[in-house]
């Protein structure tokens, strides 16, 4: 057996240890840009989603706050055979679930709740999950609904998955969002009540805070959770969502300090915020990538031809300038410069209306013919203006006789269409999830991504054997190779035209101590405090 050993460390170093409660009698304000649409995190993809959910729940791997190293979470250890395809975890004894209204729970978090979490996912024909169907894109995305043999415990506080194949990534895929472990005493409560939707919209976790209450477009609550297993990583006392869509109105409310922390600022604020003495601005380069997505089941989109002129059409360099301004970097792959096994050999075809013209032609594409754009509603550090984007693209796209119709919807609406395939092109982006290859390359272009995150519906039996083989490598050099041959395959099919890397900047009050910015994208607000 291989033992990971990284626990021990940690708890020896006094990371994980327990302390006294410390409980300061104060509130941190979040300025959110959007409504989620649950706290259920397996059913979810965006940040908006994810970030609702981060307070209420444990994994049993969790990412080390502000970086991409996996640390134990409820989880103390864990085993892995010679094979690579058993994984044996070993439970934290003593942790306690949230109560609410309706329930409180009679016993500690232990291997029943991890088997209901799993097997939820897994099994269409659990009694849970036939009373709340509902879809798992990200477990289903990375394969893990087939590469799950079983999930099984031995014990109380012990849990063995057993894999078919072996996955490199595992155990960085379990410490994402989608795979909070939920009560099972809680879901057979509601199974019994009949209301199985309610572990959407009334969580129960056992992470820092405890959900309060929601009210759409408004706000979210949570309180601290004063039976955390982990009670010195909690600092403040309230943690309140207030949700603003307007970037304007959330700089506002942050000036005013009628919030502590926003998201997203808009490059042209950058500058003020900067010369603010009452705020600080982080800035970390940007793990992320905004694109371009061609839906390749919609004609002419099915066309290589097509969209090899769609994309040689478009004039990225004035993108970038009036969007990202400051903030942005080319993008010509389809993941970030710093990601392993990134393929620096790629380069972008030359901006050529002319022979984007003549494709066309050659393609039997008549001039005028109607498309349509989606512009995403919100910003994001990969795209901070995509209204902007899409009216640019509108013109660049115009010149090679392309009649472009501008489409938008209600945030959850625009990622649930867009998956269902709707669309003929829409704008969209990405930020890394755990620091491997395959979140990029798998999650976002791979066969089984389609109807989850795979929004150009393209599925290349070439390409989709290379990331599989590499993912059951745990050679980072050879997995690397597969991935090189996979993102040339990627650059010459064309499903995407691959826009900016952006730079991220955090603003926040000088009040706040102890928040990072996490290279995923997440909000987290455990060693969080505001001072006086």
């Amino acid at each position: 057996m291989r033992l990971n050993h990284l626990s021990a460390a940690l708890l020896s170093a006094g990371l994980l240890a327990a302390a006294s409660p410390s409980h300061a009698a104060n509130s941190l304000v979040f300025c959110s840009e959007g409504s989620p649409a649950g706290f259920d995190n397996a059913q979810y993809t965006a940040s908006t989603d994810n970030d609702a959910g981060q307070a209420i729940y444990n994994r049993l791997t969790e990412f080390e706050q502000g970086g991409t190293a996996v640390i134990p979470a409820l989880a103390t250890r864990w085993d892995i055979s010679e094979d690579g395809l058993t994984y044996t975890f070993h439970l934290r004894e003593g942790v306690k679930f949230h109560s609410n209204k309706t329930f409180t729970p009679s016993r500690d978090f232990n291997a029943d709740d991890v088997l209901f979490t799993y097997n939820r996912m897994l099994d269409k024909d659990m009694p849970f999950r036939k009373a709340y169907p509902t879809e798992f894109p990200y477990f289903v995305g990375m394969s893990l609904d087939k590469n799950i043999a079983s999930v099984e415990k031995t014990g109380p506080l012990t849990v063995v998955f057993k894999l078919r194949s072996v996955d490199a990534a595992f155990v960085q895929n379990i410490a994402m969002n989608f795979a909070a472990i939920l009560s099972a005493e809680y879901a057979e409560q509601l199974l019994k009540a009949g209301k199985a939707s309610d572990i959407n919209q009334q969580p129960i976790g056992t992470g820092p805070f405890v959900f309060q209450r929601y009210q759409k477009d408004s706000q979210i609550r949570y309180k601290a959770n004063p039976q955390y297993w982990a009670p010195e990583q909690v600092k403040i006392d309230q943690l309140i969502f207030s949700i603003n869509t307007d970037a304007s109105v959330r700089l506002q409310k942050l000036k005013k300090g009628e919030c502590q922390v926003t998201i997203n600022p808009r490059p042209a604020d950058l500058e003020g915020l900067k010369k603010d003495p009452t705020l600080q601005v982080i800035e970390k380069p940007g793990y992320n990538l905004g694109y371009i997505s061609y839906n390749i089941r919609h004609k002419p989109f099915d066309q290589l031809e097509v969209r090899q002129a769609m994309d040689m059409a478009v004039n990225k360099q004035a993108i970038i300038k009036a969007v990202y301004q400051e903030s942005g970097q080319l993008a010509v792959n389809a993941m970030p410069p710093s990601q392993w096994s990134y393929d620096d050999t790629i380069k972008d075809a030359p901006y050529d209306p002319e022979k984007a013209k003549a494709l066309l032609a050659k393609a039997g594409v008549k001039p005028g013919t109607e498309i349509t754009l989606w512009a995403m509603p919100v910003q994001r550090p990969y795209n901070p203006n995509a209204k902007l984007m899409a009216e640019m693209l509108q013109a660049d796209w115009a010149k090679i006789g392309f009649n472009v119709k501008i489409v938008s919807y209600e945030w959850g609406e625009y990622l649930k269409r867009t998956k269902n395939g709707e669309h003929d092109i829409s704008l969209i982006g990405w930020t890394g999830d755990n620091g491997d290859p395959d979140n990029w390359l798998g999650t976002l272009y791979g066969c089984d991504a389609i109807g989850s995150n795979n929004y150009s519906m393209w599925c290349d039996p070439a390409y989709d054997a290379l990331i599989k083989k590499a993912k059951t490598l745990n050679d980072r050099e050879q997995r690397s190779v597969l991935y090189k041959q996979a993102q040339q395959l990627l650059k010459a099919q064309v499903p995407i035209t691959p826009i900016a890397h952006s730079t991220v900047n955090q603003p926040l009050s000088v009040k706040v101590q102890g928040f990072q910015v996490s290279p995923f994208g997440r909000n987290q607000f455990t060693n969080v405090s505001v001072k006086d």
